[in-house]
């Protein structure tokens, strides 16, 4: 790392003086980073002399209550991370941009800004509005700089926090998959067309114990000028009592909880419909329900798969691989997940698959995000690719596809 330290000096100042796109780049970087719309920063199409070094990963991070900007300098075999003041790493990154690294990405809320420069010096910038696709990863770092404040009476409430708002050692896996909810929340509304929104309506579908629907809530009302309606459905009477309990302690007059299902309760038109480990043929309901409602974030976490499993006829080709029980559970919950997927695509939205928690916190963890899109796609090349996936696995039945008056 000395030699890199050595090079930083022997920078030409006067070239980065000389590029105005440089100076563009680096104040879109200094106006994200105090407005806190900063995801990460990638340098990369690493010209110097340092062995094996291929990109630097730039993140905001807080460490003892210090903002730091921490540096991550991947190696082919090996990454090394330091950290640094934010005004110690913007000098930083001014002095490797455009000599040792010919590129650079910056990733915020809104955008993704890039700049790159040729062999002469000449730089080039452009920029794109941010899709779902480009959600952050949620490290734990990231997680640190939290949304939500640990002395939220709710969370006292819900048995999240002690009197004096410590974290329950009990509840510190709970806690951690909220905090990752609401990180994966906040950049799907920035991404969306809800996010100008002075009204937002939200419907959590099996809310449950409610943490997730508080912390929405909770989230919103920090919104300035944004007034919001969110409703956690239950069916468990003992758990909307808990809930209607809870809000009635906290500030949150724009929070409800009603006794019902995804079947029962049909809102008229709302903007974010949230279902989590909805059982089996319940996320399809709310994906429906959700699209029927013209809601711009559907975020779904499915468990159970059971209606396409006994129904897949396998090629031959795979047998020896899917007669495995576990296999084939496995199997058949990425082809329903991805017919899920699919079909929300054709319905007008750009929508992902992933793992939202580590297996280690919970096995339940996968996650459907969709974000509505501006302008529609071409349905005809994706309801294809869905019917050669129905023709594929022998799929005689979809309740999704059955909702939405598609394949049969």
């Amino acid at each position: 790392m000395v030699g890199f330290c050595e090079r930083w000096l022997r920078m030409s100042v006067r070239q980065m003086e000389e590029t105005g796109v440089f100076f563009s780049f680096m104040s879109r970087l200094e106006n994200a980073l105090s407005g806190h719309s900063f995801v990460k920063l990638v340098l990369g199409k690493y010209r110097g002399q340092e062995a094996y070094l291929q990109k630097i990963l730039v993140r905001a991070v807080e460490i003892r209550g210090k903002d730091m900007l921490t540096f991550v300098f991947r190696h082919k075999t090996c990454d090394i991370t330091r950290n640094f003041g934010p005004e110690e790493g913007l000098r930083m990154i001014r002095d490797l941009l455009g000599h040792d690294f010919r590129s650079a990405s910056l990733f915020t809320l809104s955008d993704v800004v890039q700049l790159e420069f040729n062999k002469r010096g000449e730089g080039v910038l452009g920029s794109s509005p941010v899709a779902a696709g480009s959600m952050p990863g949620t490290g734990h770092d990231h997680v640190k700089r939290r949304l939500i404040d640990p002395s939220r009476p709710f969370l006292q409430a819900l048995g999240i926090t002690n009197g004096q708002h410590q974290v329950l050692p009990s509840m510190s896996r709970k806690w951690k998959q909220i905090n990752v909810f609401l990180d994966i929340f906040q950049h799907a509304l920035h991404a969306s067309r809800a996010a100008g929104l002075k009204q937002i309506r939200v419907v959590d579908y099996g809310s449950g114990k409610g943490y997730l629907t508080f912390a929405v809530a909770d989230y919103l009302q920090g919104l300035p000028g944004v007034e919001f309606q969110v409703t956690g459905v239950e069916q468990r009477v003992d758990l909307v009592s808990l809930c209607q309990a809870a809000a009635a302690k906290s500030s949150l007059s724009g929070l409800a909880f009603i006794l019902g299902d995804v079947k029962t309760h049909i809102p008229g038109s709302l903007h974010v419909m949230m279902a989590l480990h909805a059982c089996d043929t319940a996320t399809d309901l709310a994906i429906h329900a959700g699209i029927r409602s013209g809601a711009e974030i559907i975020m779904c976490a499915p468990c159970c798969h059971k209606e396409i499993r006994p129904q897949m006829t396998l090629p031959p080709v795979l047998g020896p691989v899917l007669r495995f029980g576990v296999h084939l559970g496995q199997e058949a919950e990425m082809v329903t997940d991805a017919l899920r997927a699919l079909w929300l695509e054709a319905s007008g939205y750009d929508a992902q698959v992933f793992e939202f928690i580590s297996p280690e916190e919970t096995h339940k963890n996968k996650m459907i995000l969709a974000v509505k899109r501006a302008q529609p796609a071409d349905r005809e090349p994706i309801l294809a690719q869905i019917k050669a996936l129905h023709d594929f696995y022998g799929i005689q039945q979809h309740a999704l596809a059955t909702l939405l008056n598609g394949l049969r």
